[in-house]
């Protein structure tokens, strides 16, 4: 598989990568239909299906640097409090980064930047709260097969 296009290419790529020997995958940011996807793949035991869901995030319309390094840690963290419920690690980290990224897009704003043209430094310390404690925003959803 040389890129993943669709819902099922991500699908795919999560059992490809299961047979490589990670019980956990996420691919945390594929973009379709103007919408982010994450997709997430649990291997509950070997040789069974895994465990798959996905989470649709709306694109925010700006640019942040550091993003993929805060969802990392964000789905680390959260993984570690929730080792055996991948969907709930995501939901948490997903509500986390994007209650920064809203806060940070605001604060730009706020100040009189284009959100469209400047590349917009995650709001870290000001976000704190949000990433301890995140209101749920973005659920997970089970695949059926």
């Amino acid at each position: 598989m040389d890129q993943i296009a669709s819902e099922q290419d991500g699908r795919e790529a999560c059992r490809y990568l299961h047979a490589a020997g990670p019980k956990k995958v996420v691919i945390t940011s594929i973009f379709l239909d103007g919408n982010l996807l994450l997709i997430g793949s649990h291997e509950k035991e070997k040789g069974q299906s895994p465990v798959q869901f996905k989470i649709v995030i709306p694109k925010i319309p700006a640019y942040f640097t550091g993003t993929g390094d805060l969802m990392t840690a964000l789905l680390l963290g959260w993984s570690n409090k929730y080792p055996n419920n991948l969907d709930k690690a995501a939901e948490l980290a997903v509500s986390s980064l994007q209650a920064v990224l809203s806060r940070t897009l605001k604060d730009y704003e706020k100040a009189g930047y284009d959100t469209q043209t400047s590349s917009l430094e995650i709001r870290l310390i000001q976000s704190q709260d949000d990433m301890r404690n995140p209101d749920i925003k973005y659920s997970s959803q089970l695949y059926d097969d």
